[in-house]
C-alpha cells in the first residue's frame, strides 16, 4: 500500500462579484435607491437626476431642487417620492432624455 500524499494547499477565494448597476456609470453612487413590485429608483443629487424604472422601463428625470430619500407606491397611482420639500409625484418631474 503506497502512503498517503499530503494535502496540497487549497486556493484563496475570490471576491464575489457584486451585481452590476442598472444606471449609467457617469451617475456614480446613488444618494438614495430603493424599490417595490415591478418600480426601482435611484437618485443622484449632483446631476439633479431621479432614474425610475418601472416594468424594465428606464426614465429619466430632473429631480430639481428636491432631495429624494424615499418612495411610496400605493396600487394603481404614480409612485410618490419623499423630499426635503414633502412629497413630490412623478408626473410633477420633468423627463429628460
Amino acid at each position: 500500500m503506497k502512503p498517503m500524499k499530503p494535502m496540497e494547499p487549497m486556493k484563496p477565494m475570490e471576491p464575489m462579484k457584486g451585481t452590476e448597476p442598472w444606471w449609467p456609470q457617469e451617475l456614480g453612487q446613488p444618494a438614495s435607491s430603493g424599490g417595490q413590485n415591478d418600480m426601482r429608483y435611484a437618485f443622484f443629487p449632483d446631476a439633479h437626476r431621479l432614474l425610475v424604472e418601472i416594468d424594465g422601463q428606464r426614465t429619466t428625470y430632473d429631480s430639481g431642487d428636491h432631495r429624494i430619500s424615499g418612495v411610496q407606491q400605493t396600487n394603481g397611482t404614480a409612485p410618490r417620492f419623499s423630499s426635503q420639500n414633502g412629497d413630490v409625484a412623478l408626473n410633477d418631474l420633468k423627463v429628460v432624455d
